[in-house]
């Protein structure tokens, strides 16, 4: 007599699927997964600033329509042609009531319709905002960059000279860059290098590109748009490598102490090789997250440091928008310049945990 043999698992006949319970089992822990988790927060982040915004345009005082027919109706045209094209452009019904306005504002969020410009009625909002987005993100992203390369490199070499001329130098220089505004540093730079030293071409520097250079792939264009934003950059870079500079002294600092340096070092395996793989990696886990902060702070601090430079990026154009009352503008600056932080911090966090799994071991632990 045989023993009885384990029935195979169960399948869909038809096409051989697995059953309905392990379709839901998978299922399951995808969704709470770390990474669809993470892009959970993310969404609710986008929605809940969207809708904010949305409340704040709303109970602000003015009428963008009435404010749009003034200006058609100081150009000539009539006062009720005036409201029924400003209707039109705009395609905003003042009488509907706030949830209705508010539904078809997040319909317009999906699909990025967010209505025309008040001061440009020939561009979509979404086309005017993109006008300007793309060269602060690139100022921003560049600055972050270079702060990192020398922060993290600076950092890491104060921590294996602590207690050196070098290391009480640069702590005095990172607290320095950490403790005053970029916008002050950035200003002084013109001055000493423009107005003292009369070697930085500060008026040939201002706007994105020089006038006559035609955007494309090419080296002229590029020399020109990076030689644009040699000061925003420098700007942008000056906090975030303070901060770079001293967190990741410290976080140098303790890691030497750890037992795994000793082994490795006891095991006579060549510094190059310790400080590569087994102080810089370990080191720079706490780091990684300040990158998405700093990418948070140096968006939102754009507007001072474009103002200042005369860079025409997303910051002036909030600005030139809110002094206009182009609530559509400032409505849609404000949404996807917080949609773009939030999407550069999920990336961060997503790379974060592939570096050091022990994040998401935690997170679905909690």
């Amino acid at each position: 007599m045989t023993a009885p043999t384990a029935p195979p698992p169960r399948t869909d006949a038809a096409v051989g699927t697995p059953p309905p319970a392990a379709r839901s089992s998978v299922l399951r822990r995808a969704w709470t997964s770390y990474a669809f988790r993470r892009i959970r927060q993310s969404v609710f982040v986008i929605w809940l600033v969207a809708t904010i915004t949305f409340l704040l345009m709303h109970f602000m005082p003015g009428d963008p329509i009435e404010i749009m027919a003034g200006r058609l109706n100081s150009a000539g045209m009539s006062h009720d042609q005036a409201m029924a094209t400003a209707a039109n452009i705009i395609s905003y019904d003042p009488n509907a009531n706030v949830w209705a306005q508010y539904l078809d504002f997040l319909k317009g969020l999906v699909t990025l319709d967010f209505g025309n410009s008040l001061t440009n009625p020939s561009k979509t909002v979404f086309e005017h905002v993109m006008e300007y987005l793309p060269w602060t993100l690139f100022a921003v992203g560049a600055g972050v960059v270079l702060a990192t390369v020398v922060g993290l490199t600076v950092g890491m070499a104060m921590a294996y000279r602590r207690g050196s001329w070098f290391d009480h130098a640069m702590t005095s220089v990172g607290s320095f860059l950490t403790g005053v505004p970029n916008y002050i540093l950035i200003a002084a730079v013109i001055v000493i290098g423009y107005t003292v030293l009369d070697v930085l071409p500060f008026l040939d520097m201002r706007g994105r590109i020089t006038a006559g250079v035609e955007p494309g792939f090419d080296f002229v264009f590029f020399g020109d748009a990076i030689f644009h934003a040699i000061l925003p950059i420098i700007a942008f870079a000056f906090t975030a490598t303070g901060s770079f500079m001293l967190n990741m002294k410290a976080a140098t600092t303790e890691v030497l102490t750890e037992d795994y340096v000793t082994v490795a070092q006891a095991r006579g395996l060549k510094p190059g090789r310790i400080s590569r793989s087994y102080v810089g990696r370990n080191a720079l886990l706490p780091i990684i997250p300040q990158v998405a902060l700093q990418l948070g702070t140096l968006v939102g601090g754009s507007i001072v440091i474009e103002q200042i430079l005369q860079y025409p990026g997303a910051g002036q154009m909030l600005m030139e928008a809110i002094s206009n009352r182009d609530y559509p503008v400032v409505q849609a600056a404000v949404i996807i310049l917080a949609t773009s932080v939030v999407i550069a911090s999920l990336i961060v966090d997503l790379f974060l945990v592939r570096v050091d799994p022990r994040i998401k071991s935690e997170g679905q632990d909690a």
